[in-house]
């Protein structure tokens, strides 16, 4: 179902699966511990359980609850959030095993987009990954969204995208994993 923002706000998002574009590509998302929706999101994207998914938050302190040594992303995070940066840190034992495919870190995010951060402060921390089929191409225009109507709760309405995903960066090892529109510099 298409709906607005100020709509989606009046839900309850337990067990439900929504699109919502962010400041990189569109997402695919659900609450953060609700794991019959965490596994629908798998099997809309045929999504390998091995591959591990990032959680957006709306500010550090839902961070914090979610990173155990958020210590080590509070500079790098202080540079670049919000914006398109992951920092991977070690999980809590709030984030579920299915989220982090059963390892020890998880991937955190706090995006620059007044929609989703309005999604994120209202609902709190939502697993969000980019919204595709798995080894496509991630969707950047809402007409390409749209094609998922009929297999997800809710598509917030949205404009058409052209980032790239999020650079993907573990502050612990000082390494890229995934290298997007950020460049991180450590000075």
């Amino acid at each position: 179902m298409l709906v607005t923002i100020n709509e989606l706000l009046t839900y309850n998002l337990e067990g439900k699966v929504i699109i919502f574009e962010t400041d990189t590509v569109y997402g695919i998302g659900c609450l953060y511990n609700d794991l019959p929706a965490i596994k629908r999101i798998y099997e809309i994207k045929n999504r390998e359980y091995h591959k591990p998914m990032a959680i957006l938050c709306a500010n550090f302190n839902q961070v914090k609850k979610l990173v155990n040594n958020y210590y080590v992303m509070t500079d790098l995070g202080k540079k670049y959030w919000p914006g398109a940066l992951t920092l991977i840190g070690e999980k809590s034992n709030l984030v579920a095993d299915l989220i982090t495919s059963g390892g020890p870190t998880v991937g955190v995010r706090i995006p620059d987009n007044e929609l989703a951060l309005k999604i994120l402060s209202h609902f709190g921390p939502m697993v969000v990954t980019s919204l595709n089929q798995s080894h496509e191409p991630a969707i950047l225009l809402y007409r390409d969204a749209l094609k998922y109507e009929a297999i997800v709760d809710y598509i917030v309405v949205g404009h058409d995208l052209s980032q790239l995903a999020s650079t993907v960066y573990d502050p612990t090892l000082k390494k890229t994993i995934r290298q997007g529109s950020i460049v991180v510099s450590l000075d």
